[in-house]
């Protein structure tokens, strides 16, 4: 049986009002050091988000969640924080902010296979 390895994941929620703290999750960031694996995967429900704040910029978030991926994984664009290792891009993607975009906290897990763990939690919280 293969050996299971720790992972660390957050979900990544859109709060269009910061001052409201209500949220819609959009992804998921997964992070196994043992595995090497640094993933993101997310989905921008335009119509939900219009109907939970219509004054939200859509333009706007789909710039940041393509910034969350870029720096992910490692994109030669993606600035001085995707030039970090894997587990430092990870800290920088769920830290605390206050702003439009926020990660929830960090929970671990076990899995053999890192990808597929990340689908699954996208599939139950996310879409």
């Amino acid at each position: 049986m293969p050996d299971k390895h720790v992972y660390e994941y957050a979900i990544l929620r859109l709060v269009p009002r910061v001052d409201r703290g209500e949220c819609i999750n959009v992804g998921v960031v997964l992070f196994s050091k043992s595995l090497r694996f640094l993933g993101f995967k997310y989905i921008l429900d335009e119509a939900r988000v219009a109907a939970f704040s219509p004054e939200t910029d859509i333009k706007e978030v789909r710039e940041h969640l393509f910034s969350f991926q870029k720096i992910c994984d490692a994109s030669k664009d993606s600035g001085l924080i995707g030039q970090q290792d894997q587990a430092s891009r990870f800290r920088w993607l769920t830290a605390k902010r206050s702003t439009i975009l926020q990660a929830s906290e960090i929970h671990p897990g076990y899995t053999e296979n890192p990808q597929e763990a990340l689908n699954c939690i996208f599939e139950k919280m996310v879409s």
